[in-house]
């Protein structure tokens, strides 16, 4: 049994952001949702340069959730990117139990 998920430190958008390929039109789109936590980690490993310990202390993480998190968050990525889905970053920190 999963123990309770922690609080992540994470910066909170002005608003959920929407990516999308051009030429989709958005009622016809499939949306990839990236989670804000997902969003933190891979910005502050990716495009700060931090490592993945960093990141962890940083967000009040272990380094393996952080792994975790950079996994799943390249993976919708990708997925986004591939099979030309939009992307939507949630703006708030999602709790899930």
């Amino acid at each position: 049994m999963p123990g309770v998920k922690k609080k992540r430190c994470c910066r909170i958008l002005d608003n959920e952001v929407f990516f999308r390929p051009a030429g989709i039109p958005f009622p016809l789109l499939e949306i990839v949702e990236l989670q804000l936590d997902e969003f933190e980690a891979i910005r502050l490993c990716d495009y700060e340069g931090k490592s993945q310990i960093e990141t962890g202390e940083i967000m009040g993480i272990s380094r393996g959730t952080v792994q975790r998190l950079i996994s799943s968050a390249r993976k919708k990525i990708m997925d986004a990117l591939l099979n030309l889905k939009g992307i939507s970053i949630k703006n708030t920190y999602e709790d899930k139990k």
